[in-house]
């Protein structure tokens, strides 16, 4: 039995999320019908986390058994012809047989882009959150330092998480400002569901004036939701990177 892990691009737009569901359009089903047509076996294809419908991908990371003997370096090539164009493999490699994308896990980078233009964008608003008022980015990226570091992140987490424990470790926060775009850059050891969205509400929020920086540290301590921002929509966040 072999072991193959896959780095996959997609755009979110038209699937109902990555996880597997009767009667709606999702990722994970899509790449295992596609697998189990080229294998010729019934595939159970594991990611590192679910990504919420209408969020991207530049590098989920997902794993597979097979007893197919086609050359790991043509994995890519044949999946990809069954699939969508919205979904694409960019790599796959043959991996110890104690990989898990989901348990081996050591950190996730995510990206939520705000086009902070006045008139946005035609061709990228499937892709970024357009807000037109200015943001004071250097208010923003002082606050972002308040996320880094253990914290329970009780208050940025949407009803309905499944997670026993709200307490996760951010090691890095940054909001890079390129020209009109505001890029807020999440690296951490797990997120809870909705978390970078309503991280990123907050510190939209913050770019607004309407919180201070400072009042982040208050408001993780005291973990209620109804103290952070709102949760910004789904089609500007992208799951980048995944780390093992």
């Amino acid at each position: 039995m072999r072991n193959i892990k896959l780095i996959i691009e997609y755009d979110g737009k038209s699937f109902n999320g990555w996880q597997k569901q009767p009667n709606k359009l999702n990722i994970q089903g899509e790449i295992e019908k596609a697998i189990s047509e080229i294998t010729g076996e019934k595939i159970d294809l594991i990611a590192s986390g679910r990504t919420d419908a209408g969020v991207h991908s530049l590098g989920q990371t997902a794993n597979f058994k097979t007893e197919s003997n086609i050359p790991v370096e043509k994995f890519p090539i044949a999946i990809n012809s069954k699939l969508k164009k919205s979904i694409v493999i960019k790599k796959a490699e043959e991996v110890e047989e104690r990989f898990h994308s989901r348990y081996s896990v050591k950190s996730k980078r995510y990206r939520y882009t705000i086009n902070n233009s006045e008139m946005g964008s035609a061709i990228y608003r499937d892709m970024e959150y357009h807000f037109p008022i200015k943001l004071d980015v250097e208010k923003m990226q002082e606050a972002a330092k308040y996320f880094e570091g253990e914290h329970d992140f009780k208050a940025f987490k949407a009803s309905g998480t499944s997670s026993k424990s709200s307490v996760r470790t951010i090691y890095k926060a940054e909001v890079i400002k390129s020209n009109d775009r505001i890029f807020i850059e999440l690296t951490g050891n797990g997120f809870l569901y909705n978390m970078v969205r309503i991280i990123s509400g907050t510190l939209l929020e913050v770019g607004c004036g309407k919180i201070k920086p400072e009042e982040i540290k208050e408001i993780i301590e005291k973990k209620e939701r109804v103290n952070a921002g709102r949760t910004l929509p789904a089609h500007g966040l992208c799951l980048m990177e995944v780390t093992y």
